[in-house]
């Protein structure tokens, strides 16, 4: 747990101080080049299996649309989702908790849950921002087909990526900065003629309204991807599940909030939240909720460019799937871009992009034998840059047991 800026171990109470960002990131960075062919073999179902869920989010959005509009209230969907996302992270609390060794901290005690709640409260800023990029990802419908939504999601790599640069001191290569901006080029020849000349609504140019909301589709997710990776790693003892209930109960709230201001606007009947609901909006809340699920072990297990990347293949899937269903055309634009796009991404995870460790002069020792364990647990705990730590031995243990 942290208090006062330090780490305290559950069972011995020995204290560190607390990670900074920089040493989290570069910690991780280590980690990642030891990893096990067990951790790649999981690794490659998350990206397989984010790769089928968003890829299918926005055909079952355009599905979702009767006569180019929604009836329904696309909160009571992402209040739905987030609800469904709580209930199943409660079940999986549950058949751990009966899993449990004697001895082991209980999951489903009112102290833990307390004790756990104030270490992670952290979690409501990205449920707020989710919150805000889960509407919009029905109002970009509006203006774009499901393959040129997926492509404009794509942006949020570059976005992440100076992100990470800048919060958390992420490294990277130049041939991965390279690697970036082909993936911007990618995006680009794909949106090349996508949009008809002169189209209008709501009174102003689609350009000038699908640029705005383009902008805060692409800035909102990205802080709120990156912010919830930190989340999520700084409290790594913290059980996914538990902390999944904190991150999705906070965005239900933030929903319901959205809810009760649709009523204040539109009336008292906007409250009906099942109000204009298909069995295509089932489907799309279930596949919501599992792509929520999913990307909560991206950010802990693995990282956030890897889960942008994943989403980036995701768009083939959707192109094809919107011309094999919805009638849409696959231009040549859009298969030039996919190809630039699949470029750039061997180029970004390429070994020879990989950036060299520089491990600063001076390191402590206590630096040296976190950043060298094995555990993911004790690296993130551990990597700490602070190289006057207290000099008794107790202060040398590991922050956790392995």
């Amino acid at each position: 747990m942290q208090r006062n800026g330090a780490l305290e171990c559950s069972v011995c109470h020995s204290k560190v101080v607390a990670p900074s960002p920089r040493s989290i990131s570069r910690a991780y960075d280590k980690h990642k080049s030891k990893i096990s062919s067990k951790q790649r073999v999981l690794t490659f179902l998350l990206v397989s299996g984010d790769c089928i869920l968003v890829g299918l989010q926005p055909i079952l959005v355009f599905m979702c649309k009767v006569d180019g509009k929604f009836k329904f209230s696309p909160m009571s969907v992402n209040f739905l989702t987030e609800v469904a996302k709580v209930f199943f992270a409660i079940i999986m609390l549950i058949i751990q908790s009966r899993k449990q060794k004697v001895g082991e901290k209980p999951l489903l005690s009112l102290s833990t849950f307390v004790q756990e709640a104030r270490n992670n409260v952290l979690l409501a800023i990205p449920a707020l921002l989710y919150a805000i990029n889960n509407y919009l990802k029905f109002t970009m419908q509006l203006y774009f087909n499901p393959s040129t939504v997926k492509m404009l999601s794509n942006l949020k790599v570059l976005v992440i990526a100076v992100l990470l640069k800048l919060i958390m001191r992420r490294k990277f290569s130049i041939i991965q900065w390279e690697a970036l901006a082909l993936l911007l080029i990618g995006i680009s020849v794909n949106q090349l003629r996508s949009m008809p000349e002169g189209a209008k609504t709501f009174g102003l140019p689609v350009t000038a309204i699908a640029y705005i909301y383009t902008l805060i589709f692409v800035t909102v997710p990205s802080f709120a991807s990156v912010y919830n990776e930190y989340a999520l790693k700084s409290q790594f003892d913290t059980n996914i599940y538990l902390q999944n209930v904190f991150l999705y109960g906070y965005g239900a709230f933030f929903n319901f909030l959205g809810i009760l201001g649709t009523v204040i606007l539109e009336g008292p009947e906007s409250f009906d939240i099942l109000r204009g609901h298909s069995r295509a909006t089932i489907f799309l809340i279930c596949n919501n909720a599992a792509q929520g699920i999913l990307s909560s072990f991206f950010f802990k297990y693995a990282d956030t460019i890897l889960k942008k990347y994943s989403s980036t293949v995701a768009t083939i899937f959707t192109g094809l799937a919107s011309a094999a269903f919805l009638g849409h055309t696959l231009t040549i634009n859009f298969l030039l871009g996919i190809s630039i796009v699949f470029i750039s991404m061997h180029q970004f995870f390429s070994p020879l992009a990989k950036v060299k460790d520089d491990k600063p002069a001076g390191t402590s020792e206590l630096e040296k034998h976190r950043l060298s364990d094995s555990s993911f647990v004790n690296m993130t705990a551990g990597a700490d840059d602070a190289s006057h730590l207290g000099p008794t031995d107790d202060d040398r243990k590991p922050l956790l047991p392995t």
